[in-house]
């Protein structure tokens, strides 16, 4: 999420919702003073950790296992299939790693030096230009990629002209309240955890949008 890391967060578009790094010198997972926060231990202490040592990496299979579950809810549980399409959740796999991942990590890395105010002021400020400029980009970039991975280049403009503008319009519905609570009340070392919940609804989504029929009107 847009956190006020050295390194960035994560959070929007496909597969987003990762975060990571240490907070402005003080090391993550720790609370005021020192002291362990209560995401300092077990699972979610191991996970932080990782994104400290490794934050390209974990933030990259983070996104990757986000993609792949949100594929196979969407494929169980919205459109009701009564087996999972392997090689679909496996290409929706591969985008999170090798699209989504290094793709978030680096613009919100470059977002927080763009942007370094803090508050409400630098909030918004990152909002508007996480999601008024690269939002629409990245999501027609997933939507292309993914199209291209399919073998269908030339459904690409169609896709594009039916559903990109849907597409933003649900992303800004989620995603703008959901990073503006992240980015001012919830506790630096916590926001990787709202993040990934709020991804895993919009990868659902995503997947169920990205695999949409183009009508024929719009195919011609």
């Amino acid at each position: 999420m847009l956190s006020r890391t050295s390194d960035g967060g994560a959070g929007t578009g496909a597969g987003g919702g990762h975060g990571g790094g240490s907070t402005r010198g003080k090391p993550v997972g720790s609370g005021g003073g020192g002291e362990p926060s209560g995401a300092g231990g077990g699972i979610v202490g191991w996970y932080m950790s990782c994104l400290e040592a490794n934050p390209l990496l974990t933030k990259s299979l983070t996104c990757a296992l986000l993609n792949a579950l949100g594929d196979i809810f969407c494929q169980l549980f919205i459109e009701k299939s009564s087996s999972i399409d392997v090689k679909r959740t496996g290409t929706f796999t591969f985008m999170g790693m090798f699209l989504v991942g290094p793709t978030l990590h680096f613009w919100y890395s470059a977002l927080n030096k763009l942007v370094p105010a803090r508050g409400a002021t630098g909030a918004v400020l990152q909002l508007l230009l996480d999601q008024g400029v690269f939002a629409p980009l990245f999501l027609a970039t997933f939507i292309s990629v993914l199209f291209t991975i399919d073998g269908k280049p030339h459904m690409i403009k169609p896709k594009l002209q039916q559903d990109l503008f849907e597409t933003v319009k649900v992303n800004w519905v989620l995603w703008i309240p959901a990073q503006y609570f992240n980015f001012r009340f919830v506790p630096p070392n916590l926001q990787v955890l709202v993040a990934n919940v709020v991804a895993l609804v919009w990868n659902t989504y995503m997947s169920f949008q990205s695999h949409k029929a183009i009508e024929p009107a719009v195919a011609k």
